[in-house]
């Protein structure tokens, strides 16, 4: 039987991903609908047909409805509700959101970090709101919101619910976007995490002035920290080396785009980790997650170097001081 197609579609957040996601699945003709969190937000996006605040120069057409999160039915009478809001308020909207969809919406989260609260996956919190009966799946990938909003060509993986990862298949493969299907979910949840953790450091080694030689250090051994994480809880090492590991590292360890990148750089340079994350007027989630994601692994034994000189950098550490703690670790095999 062929699962039955999306058509209708409410991206919940009205950031820059989430605007993006709206758009990509608006030219792939669907009727979409953004729902923002004030109702000003979704006035000025919906009187200028811009989202400047985050896409700066994207058109947003006007067969996109622009609604807000107060309006009643916002999040109903759709196919697919797509969550691209921050790690640290799905805690309190799980319950909202469980409570608003109509029977038939199948679910799908966009956000890249842990549960803020507990320390856990999203999509176990998630999975606890929605029921076992509500479809629900993540997407994740080396998917800028700016280059996705252009037309760039990327790729993704989406992990779950297997029918609803072909749906999504029909409804976003196209010139520009390519989705694979991954059975570990995961995995793909803790490479969505943990790379951003691994991009701040990134960016300290930028804000330090290092060269590609750090840089590309700092990736590969991030990915060898994250993987280990992963086969702890039973993750698949294929997951980190494909488009939700190495391919997200990587996209989000050396872009300019990159908001996790830019926040390790001006960490380095002076700032803390809530000034840096305001001075970007976006949400950095390596910053919330770090903690997190270091409980993770000591609940299971596994040492993660970076992250944990990360965390004392967030902490106040000087970050000179973290680069040269990690180089002065004891010598040990690569793996």
């Amino acid at each position: 039987m062929v699962a039955p197609p999306i058509r209708t579609v409410a991206v919940l957040g009205g950031g820059s991903w989430g605007t993006a996601f709206a758009l990509l699945c608006g030219r792939h003709e669907a009727a979409v609908r953004l729902v923002c969190r004030t109702v000003e937000d979704a006035d000025r996006i919906a009187r200028d047909r811009a989202n400047p605040n985050y896409l700066p120069g994207i058109h947003i057409s006007e067969e996109i409805e622009i609604t807000h999160v107060g309006d009643f039915g916002a999040l109903a009478g759709v196919d697919l509700l797509a969550l691209a809001i921050p790690s640290r308020v799905v805690a309190d909207m799980a319950e909202h959101v469980a409570g608003a969809i109509s029977e038939g919406t199948s679910v799908l989260s966009l956000t890249k970090g842990l549960d803020t609260r507990r320390g856990g996956r999203l999509s176990e919190l998630w999975g606890a709101a929605l029921g076992t009966d509500v479809p629900f799946a993540v997407l994740s990938g080396p998917n800028h919101a700016e280059e996705v909003a252009e037309h760039q060509p990327t790729a993704a993986v989406v992990a779950g619910d297997r029918e609803l990862g072909q749906r999504l298949q029909g409804l976003l493969n196209g010139p520009d976007f390519r989705v694979y299907l991954n059975d570990d979910l995961v995995g793909v949840e803790l490479c969505a995490a943990a790379k951003n953790v691994i991009a701040i450091a990134a960016g300290m080694s930028d804000g330090l002035g290092f060269g590609d030689n750090a840089k590309a250090s700092l990736i590969t051994r991030g990915l060898a920290e994250m993987t280990r994480l992963g086969r702890a809880y039973g993750a698949t090492d294929a997951t980190f080396r494909g488009l939700a590991g190495m391919g997200d590292l990587v996209g989000t360890c050396t872009s300019g785009h990159s908001r996790n990148r830019r926040v390790g750089e001006l960490i380095a340079n002076g700032m803390t980790g809530a000034e840096a994350e305001a001075s970007i007027g976006q949400v950095a989630e390596g910053i919330w997650s770090v903690e997190w994601l270091l409980a993770l692994a000591d609940a299971v034994e596994v040492e993660l170097p970076i992250s944990t000189q990360v965390a004392a950098a967030v902490g106040g550490k000087p970050v000179a001081e973290c680069m040269r703690d990690l180089m002065a670790r004891a010598p040990a095999h690569e793996q």
